[in-house]
């Protein structure tokens, strides 16, 4: 028998926000935090695509296989979230459920542009505030979201020591 999925809190998803900052972030940054959630997906067999921009630059993309040609629409649409509300796309969706309403119905946002759906996830630098996003697109949306909350945490535990 599985246990279900628990759904983090808005106060759980705005604590990640808050841990996981970068002191700096780098080209270099973008390729090893890029390559190692290829490899966590490789390693779970996971159909995704991934995407890491900054500054409206794409640094990093992927498709593994399984992933299709939907995924990298559905980047586009939650790194937009990111962009507009400088929070994580799965934060703002939760946000307006824990308001009883939509992202859809409250935003009054082309819903063709922005997707408040989880897998995106702000790049925050020390001082600088947020300069881009990380984001993964392919599984549930609370997985999605989960698989870049972890690749962050490992990255900036190990590479940068934060």
């Amino acid at each position: 028998m599985t246990t279900p999925e628990l759904t983090p809190t808005v106060e759980e998803l705005e604590a990640q926000e808050r841990r996981l900052v970068f002191r700096q972030f780098t080209y270099d940054d973008a390729w090893a935090l890029g390559s190692l959630l290829v490899e966590m997906a490789r390693e779970r067999q996971a159909p995704v695509a991934i995407d890491i921009h900054r500054s409206g630059q794409q640094l990093f993309h992927a498709a593994l296989p399984g992933s299709v040609p939907d995924n990298d629409a559905w980047i586009a649409r939650k790194r937009r979230v990111v962009e507009r509300y400088g929070s994580a796309s799965y934060l703002v969706g939760a946000r307006h459920r824990a308001k009883g309403t939509t992202f859809e119905a409250s935003s009054r946002l082309d819903p063709d542009t922005y997707a408040a759906h989880g897998g995106s996830f702000p790049i925050t630098v020390e001082g600088a505030g947020v300069i881009g996003a990380v984001t993964v697109s392919g599984l549930p949306q609370l997985e999605d979201h989960k698989m870049v909350v972890e690749a962050l945490d490992h990255y900036l535990t190990e590479a940068q020591g934060i």
